[in-house]
């Protein structure tokens, strides 16, 4: 089986929703000898097509790697819009294609109208379990996702909020990605459950699919291991088509 890129491709990772460079920490050592790794800084805008732009201003030149969790699936999505050529890879982790349902959008809409009325609370016991597999609630992986949410913090979390909100549908799209795709959820993840990751998979034209086990929305933190090993098969040409 051949690569899917060129030997030092760069790797671009985009984090989601409340995420910052940690997300990614384990997978940029593991990996650092396939490539200049690079996480997309999605903080600053409140639009994801801007998160985009700026990923692309500002990320290794010519074609990359590219990988996104959740809201940096959003992200991941419009780069492909706006520069097709550049992605010449592209995985996805625990995210979705489609819109949010009313019911989720207007939930998004209530925490950012609380927010303005009160104090960002960052990642909460009562959505950690949203988050998290069970066994991770209470130990250092629970605790690794409220410091990075508060160092992400309420003006930012708004920005995120706000971009999250007004995304396209991307679903129309991915029959048009050319680039080898990998699919990748964890069985236990509440908020991109595992029928939006085979959605996904079905319409794209050269996908692989993973599921992690005992695994809830964040594989790279919940199976650092696992996941830096996916990605290197994966680039590899290893995982089945």
């Amino acid at each position: 089986m051949s690569a899917l890129a060129p030997s030092g491709t760069p790797l671009v990772f985009v984090p989601g929703l409340l995420n910052d460079e940690r997300l990614w920490q384990d997978q940029r050592v593991a990996l650092s000898d396939l490539g200049e790794t690079f996480v997309a800084d999605t903080l600053q805008d409140d639009s994801i097509g801007a998160m985009a732009a700026r990923l692309l201003d500002e990320a290794p030149a010519g074609p990359f790697v590219l990988i996104g969790l959740s809201m940096g699936g959003y992200v991941a999505f419009e780069v492909v819009r706006q520069a097709p050529d550049r992605v010449a890879a592209l995985a996805l982790f625990d995210t979705t294609a489609a819109p949010d349902p009313p019911s989720r959008r207007a939930a998004r809409e209530m925490g950012l109208k609380s927010l303005a009325a009160g104090r960002f609370q960052g990642v909460t016991d009562r959505l950690l379990p949203k988050l998290v597999d069970a066994r991770h609630l209470d130990g250092p992986v629970g605790d690794e996702v409220k410091v990075m949410a508060r160092r992400v913090g309420g003006e930012a979390f708004v920005r995120q909020q706000t971009a999250i909100i007004g995304r396209v549908d991307s679903r129309p799209l991915l029959p048009q990605i050319t680039a080898p795709t990998l699919v990748a959820v964890g069985d236990r993840d509440q908020l991109t459950p595992p029928a939006e990751a085979v959605a996904m998979f079905r319409e794209l034209p050269r996908p692989a699919f993973h599921l992690f086990h005992r695994c809830g929305h964040l594989p790279p933190l919940e199976k650092p291991e696992e996941t830096s090993e996916l990605l290197r098969r994966w680039l590899a040409g290893e995982l089945p088509a």
